[in-house]
């Protein structure tokens, strides 16, 4: 599309593309070569220079969320977000503050690995060019960033700190007792003096053990371990995944590939120490209730008991929420991974002689029914476990006792138990839990009712009620409680006798810490002879992404779920074994060859972008108690800290938000950072959204080749169908960035973009919609410059009483609603000033009603409100011109118009003094003529006035 002003009758000094695009330009290189945006650090290279004025108090952080380089490039959705912040911070700037706002690239991981794979190409390649290539987009739309604090997580320099902070959380543990991360060589102390005892299976003192079982212990407390467990295994990927790159239908996030469970030995992050300050500490931070909401729920904390169930010579241990339940449990159910699992087959009956034939899951023994039930759900993810209506499980030949009432019970294995939650085993209770009723109907298992109030024959009864078959002979009577009595009574009698305690789970498991592949960072660990994991000190430091040509995983069947990982790193014999004195003289050591996930350098990136050019310490904490540390007299006594403004999508409510506040937390607790939260405020912004179209096959077609006929659509002469979604390359409705900034300049993008709706809502584009974005960037432009000469149009005209309250209450909206965010209000605020000025002055605006307009737009529209002030005679750049305030009295109107109704209709319009009485308001309305006449001949039974806002008479 080409701007409908490029005519050849075009006024030669008319607002068009060509014109801003050399404004545009222009001022982009002015900013370039004089760091307008360049924000001075308290210390460091960074620092403001010698002779220059003191640092503001008064600073803002804003920070966009990490984006991807994608090969793809950008289409006009995602600069949303990046426009809002540069609005903010280049309206915070004109108010003195100084602003850091800059803008890095998360380049590792999964997602430029799989591309690399498609096209072809070497990671570091393909992620370069894309990098350059969103430099070149993004810098096109005049973003203010410091582009000196500018990062990628695949720059050795960023990852040499990623592996930095790696060894701080690896060479720490988590003392209950204070609720914090300490250092290793503290623990250690602890142990050699006694004060931390053993972990359990250890004999005698600390200094008795060897070398090797020292090693042991201490690693049975770090934060980073090595756990043989169950994972997300995903052969089409070549590596395992998280819970949360796992989609409800079991299939990979990135790909859509199958993934299975499956045991293997896997580095950890033990987040689960910090649940409890992740889950409290949402009520100090700014941020979306629906996101905490999503992090509370994540982490599902709660409370209830662990009871152990005596099985065929084993304690069983469930975890409970309700073990004032436990006269009801008729059955026991284990998840399919539980470690018990195997024990019991082989303990069992042997075979299924003499039970239902539901339990046996057509096998013959225990053993083969287990062996196949585990094949049968390898490939569903805990979600969709969870959500599974139809229950199916196995039997497995063994009973477990009810400690409550000595009751022999039957043991199953069933999908809708996850290792995961609790410990991996429950004691159903189907008369008051859906599943376990489900489970119950459809393997014909009894249904005992210990709750009174709802007809557990037809389903199960979940709510309040009082306590019934629930007393035993040995002290313990729940008949007649209520639920909190009961739950209380039961937990004080089970660990009286030793069968259970009171406790609290959580739903969230540690962090699956490591990936099988070539594009990441590497650990900076190494094995000896022995297997055992040694940490490599800072001095050797980064551990180098090796330059290979096969970066790709072996091939593996993506629907194999014995396939084993291959890691690409391991065929590089020469990096994999290496030479090393670790203290103990020169021994050959091995590297690991799995890679960290793509969350390590975006859980940390906020703080590089600080201080990143500082090459002795990640970030200095100077730098970082400026910048981010705790200000209780600005945000209240509970401040955290953290970014004061941090901008992206919902889709990492979980992910990336949880990760990188644990990664906080413990570099808080170790003093390297003042602040205890990362992001102070965070706010999501909705996405641009646009028509996409189908042809008769369901295939997509490409939007911009869409024609519109009498309300019907064509692609190439064929009809074809509209739908609406996410802007996307998949969608085939993309708009790119460079053709509106071709078509009609950066400006109008922005405006447009900023125009649209409330930031925090999705919105449609259209392009066609542009043009009235660039109309108003015209309109304004002929206020100051005539477009047929060149010269300036403002007049020394002294301004009317009017027009001085359309300025400020102008001035007063505009700078509300950048404040909080409401950029589309203040498009349209702007609009009205500017239309107000156009009607009012045809030949020539008064400068002191002109100067002001600059000012307000240069947070929206940067370009062209610097030419404007430089036109009206300025030197130097906009952004530091302090933003206008506004005088009160201009806000406040001498006379009012207000509508009178009579009956409930309004008849008539009076204008009033501001302060009028009442009486003078009915007064004035009853001797309007048009009220008059509605008047006439009936009586005035009742006047309703509402000041400022009508008059209403009823009459008859």
């Amino acid at each position: 599309m080409t701007n409908p002003s490029d005519t050849p009758a075009t006024p030669p000094h008319r607002y068009t593309a060509d014109l801003a695009a050399q404004i545009e330009q222009s001022w982009q290189r002015y900013w370039a070569e004089n760091g307008t945006f360049n924000a001075p650090n308290p210390v460091g290279d960074l620092a403001a220079k010698e002779g220059a004025e003191p640092l503001p108090e008064d600073k803002l952080f804003v920070q966009d969320m990490f984006p991807y380089p994608s090969g793809a490039g950008l289409h006009v959705g995602h600069p949303l977000g990046y426009i809002a912040t540069d609005v903010y911070a280049r309206f915070h700037r004109s108010l003195g503050k100084n602003v850091l706002h800059t803008l890095g690239y998360d380049a590792f991981g999964l997602p430029a690995e799989q591309y690399a794979i498609q096209t072809g190409t070497h990671p570091r390649t393909t992620t370069m060019a894309n990098i350059e290539n969103m430099k070149r987009q993004l810098g096109a739309l005049g973003l203010g960033h410091d582009r000196r604090r500018s990062v990628a997580t695949t720059d050795p320099e960023f990852y040499r700190w990623t592996q930095w902070i790696f060894l701080q959380i690896y060479n720490s543990w988590f003392d209950s007792r204070q609720g914090k991360a300490r250092r290793i060589e503290e623990l250690v102390a602890l142990l050699e003096s006694g004060d931390m005892p053993l972990p359990e299976g250890y004999q005698g003192t600390y200094a008795e053990l060897s070398p090797l079982e020292k090693q042991k212990v201490i690693d049975e407390f770090r934060l980073v371990y090595r756990s043989s467990s169950m994972v997300n295994w995903c052969p089409g990927l070549g590596t395992v995944l998280a819970n949360e790159e796992v989609t409800a239908d079991g299939r990979s996030e990135r790909g859509n590939f199958p993934v299975f469970r499956k045991r293997l030995s896997q580095w950890m992050m033990r987040i689960t120490a910090y649940a409890d300050r992740l889950n409290d500490d949402l009520e100090r931070v700014d941020w979306p209730e629906k996101v905490k909401t999503m992090q509370r729920n994540w982490i599902g904390r709660s409370r209830g008991a662990e009871v152990v169930f005596s099985a065929q010579g084993h304690d069983l241990t469930v975890f409970t929420t309700r073990p004032d339940t436990l006269f009801g449990a008729t059955y026991m159910v284990l998840a399919p991974e539980h470690e018990l699992v195997d024990t019991l087959v082989a303990g069992g009956t042997g075979t299924y002689e003499g039970v239902d034939e539901r339990w046996a899951y057509g096998q013959p023994t225990p053993r083969e029914a287990v062996a196949a039930y585990r094949a049968d759900i390898a490939a569903k993810s805990d979600l969709e476990r969870q959500e599974n209506k139809d229950k199916t499980g196995v039997f497995l030949g063994a009973y477990g006792t009810n400690p409550v009432n000595g009751q022999r019970v039957p043991i199953f294995i069933a999908d809708y138990v996850l290792t995961g939650y609790g410990t991996g085993a429950i004691m159903a209770v189907p008369a008051h839990d859906p599943r376990d009723y489900e489970f119950a109907q459809a393997f014909g298992l009894p249904i005992r009712e210990v709750i009174e109030g709802g007809k557990v024959s037809e389903e199960a009864y979940e709510g309040d009620g009082t306590h019934v078959n629930s007393a035993n002979d040995e002290g313990l009577d729940l008949n007649g409680t209520d639920k909190a009595t009961g739950i209380a009574r039961a937990i004080a009698w089970l660990e009286e006798r030793g069968a259970g305690r009171g406790t609290i789970q959580y739903k969230l498991r540690d962090w699956l810490f490591a990936r099988q592949r070539y594009w990441g960072e590497p650990f900076p660990i190494v094995y000896d002879a022995e297997g055992v994991a040694h940490a490599l000190p800072e001095s050797m430091l980064p551990v180098d992404l090796p330059e290979v040509e096969d970066y790709k995983p072996e091939a593996a069947d993506p629907n194999d779920a014995d396939s084993e990982p291959h890691p690409p790193l391991a065929k590089v014999r020469e990096w994999v074994e290496v030479e090393l004195d670790l203290g103990e003289g020169p021994q050959t050591y091995y590297r690991d060859t799995n890679v960290m996930p793509q969350w390590a350098g975006s859980s940390w990136y906020q703080l590089r972008y600080i201080d990143p050019t500082n090459e002795q310490e990640f970030c200095d904490i100077e730098n970082e108690r400026y910048w981010t540390g705790p200000r209780p007299e600005q945000h209240g006594p509970q401040d955290p800290g953290g970014v004061d403004l941090y901008v992206g999508g919902v889709e990492h409510a979980v992910l990336h938000l949880l990760y990188s506040r644990f990664w906080h937390k413990v570099l808080f607790d170790l003093g390297y950072v003042t602040s205890s939260e990362p992001y102070r405020r965070l706010f999501n912004q909705g996405y641009i959204q646009a028509y996409a179209y189908t042809d008769s096959r369901g295939v997509y077609v490409p939007a911009a080749e869409v024609e519109e006929r009498e309300g019907e659509f064509f692609y190439q002469g064929e009809k074809v169908n509209r739908e609406y979604g996410k802007m996307g390359k998949s969608l085939k409705n993309a708009v790119a960035p460079d053709d509106i900034c071709r078509d009609f300049g950066a400006d109008t993008l922005r405006v447009y973009e900023m125009s649209m709706g409330p930031l925090d809502t999705s919105r449609p584009w259209a392009t066609k919609d542009v043009v009235g974005a660039h109309r108003f960037l015209q309109r304004l432009w002929r206020l100051v410059v005539a477009e047929e000469t060149g010269e300036l149009t403002v007049s020394a005209a002294a301004p009317t009483e009017d027009d001085l309250k359309a300025l400020h209450r102008t001035i007063a909206g505009v700078r509300e609603d950048y404040a909080n965010l409401h950029n589309n209000t203040v498009v349209a605020k702007l609009i009205e000033y500017v239309n107000y000025l156009t009607k009012a002055y045809p030949a020539g605006v008064p400068r002191e009603l002109v100067e002001p307009l600059p000012v307000m737009l240069s947070p929206v529209a940067p370009h062209i409100a610097e030419e404007l002030w430089a036109r009206l005679g300025h030197d130097g750049t906009i952004a530091f011109v302090p933003f206008p305030t506004h005088e009160e009295r201009w806000l406040v109107d001498d006379e009012v118009e207000l509508p009178v109704q009579v009956n409930g209709k309004v008849r008539g319009r009076i204008t009033v003094p501001a302060e009028a009485e009442q009486q003078a308001l009915i007064d004035a309305a009853l001797a309007d003529p048009k009220v008059a006449e509605h008047v006439a001949g009936k009586s005035v039974v009742k006047t309703i006035v509402v000041p400022g806002r009508m008059v209403n008479l009823v009459v008859k």
